[in-house]
């Protein structure tokens, strides 16, 4: 049986893990759309501006994607507590219980 620490422990093993995946994921984000800019000003023209809309295309729709994978990791916690899964389980696990055909 696991104590109630090592469950804890678990718990936020998990949430690092997942806060590092969002810091990977913005640091490729930064890496590749630096990279995108670097490409698209050296094929510029003389004197072509370089605020075209297909130069911003990727980082718009993948900063779309940045943003929604932030909030799937540090929004949860803010807006539903810390102890919100624990009382949602305890509230389906007394539903069922209440519930059961007998």
């Amino acid at each position: 049986m696991n104590t109630q620490e090592e469950i804890k422990y678990e718990q936020a093993r998990k949430r690092v893990q997942k806060i590092k995946g969002f810091y990977t994921h913005a640091i490729v984000y930064v890496v590749v759309n630096v990279m995108i800019v670097a490409v698209n000003i050296q094929n510029l023209s003389p004197g072509e501006s370089y605020f075209h809309y297909k130069n911003f295309f990727t980082a718009f729709f993948w900063g779309i994607g940045l943003l929604a994978h932030g909030l799937s990791v540090f929004i949860p916690q803010w807006f539903l507590g810390n102890d919100w899964e624990e009382r949602k389980i305890k509230e389906i696990m007394e539903k069922d219980k209440n519930n059961k055909w007998e």
